[in-house]
């Protein structure tokens, strides 16, 4: 008898990548699953997608918000279609996609170790494979030391939501398993449940991120948006993990190289819109923008490329493409 799974696609607008998704999710070896495919108000074919293969696959459900909400808010109402009886559940984005064995070998992971909350694996994203941080000897970590490995070594394992394998009473826990509404939502919510929980993990390539303009991943990253997500998750959840002599050290370490970024953003020309984001999400953290550690940085960046003036010269002109 197999352990039923809810597998989530919140979508909008996805006609394009979609059906490459949802085939990835029929081709799994684990047939225990429900597929519900959450459309967000599409205005392209989205929903002529999802209905055609629900008409083919009695597995699969299709869903429609009355009205149009974030991208954050939809995975939270994904999640809150997750049927009781079902103990895990597992997102595919709409422009990624599963291995075949993804689903079988997370599932198996998870009941053989039943205190991992969440289970991850490698996911390929263009030429790169991600999350390969947790040592290869270990399939299951102390949910603190996975904490740990991200907020005081910077070593990046929790993946993103197609890489990762929730198990559902995590999800119920909490009124909005996404704890706000930020790009980095995903994390946050990780980080949660290693409160306690453990992680487990799979050093195997069993998702594949697409990488393409439209992602949101690609706006945020146009803005820098990471650097200061990660300032977030360090102030909100590095008392927890750490202790309170190395999250001092590590908050400074951090701030640091956000302002040593900055400054170098300085010489690469970033516009109004750049900077109105970094000073609102710095001000939502409680602390203000502070232009004289910019100038600081700026100037130790403008030394350092003085040194190399072909270098120099380069990012002066890659900045002028606008890249």
């Amino acid at each position: 008898m197999n352990t039923p799974v809810s597998v989530l696609t919140p979508v909008y607008n996805g006609a394009e990548y979609l059906a490459e998704c949802i085939e990835s999710v029929l081709a799994q070896d684990y047939p225990d699953f429900e597929y519900t495919i959450l459309n967000n108000c599409s205005t392209d074919g989205t929903l002529d997608v999802a209905h055609s293969y629900a008409k083919k696959d009695r597995r699969i459900r299709v869903k429609t918000n009355g009205t149009f909400v974030s991208a954050i808010e939809n995975h939270n109402l994904a999640f809150g279609l997750v049927p009781a009886d079902h103990k895990y559940c597992k997102l595919v984005s709409a422009d990624d996609w599963i291995m075949p064995d993804c689903l079988g070998k997370m599932v198996a992971l998870a009941e053989a170790h039943p205190t991992a909350g969440i289970v991850g694996c490698y996911q390929q994203s263009g030429d790169k494979v991600r999350w390969q941080g947790v040592p290869p000897t270990v399939s299951v970590m102390p949910g603190r030391e996975a904490g740990r490995l991200g907020l005081l070594h910077g070593i990046h394992v929790l993946g993103t939501p197609t890489s990762v394998l929730y198990r559902a009473d995590q999800l119920r826990m909490r009124h909005e398993f996404f704890p706000h509404n930020r790009s980095h939502a995903d994390t946050s919510a990780c980080y949660e449940v290693f409160k306690h929980a453990d992680f487990g993990f799979l050093h195997e390539v069993l998702s594949v991120e697409r990488v393409h303009a439209g992602q949101w991943t690609t706006a945020m990253d146009a803005l820098d948006a990471g650097s200061v997500a990660y300032l977030e998750v360090l102030v909100r959840y590095g008392p927890h993990y750490l202790t309170a002599a190395e999250f001092a050290a590590r908050r400074q370490e951090v701030f640091d190289a956000y302002y040593r970024d900055l400054g170098g953003c300085i010489l690469k020309m970033k516009g109004r819109e750049y900077w109105t984001f970094h000073r609102s999400r710095l001000r939502e953290l409680g602390c203000q923008l502070e232009w004289s550690s910019i100038a600081k940085a700026t100037f130790n960046e403008i030394v350092t490329e003085a040194k190399d003036p072909r270098t120099a010269m380069r990012k002066v002109r890659a900045a002028m493409r606008g890249q």
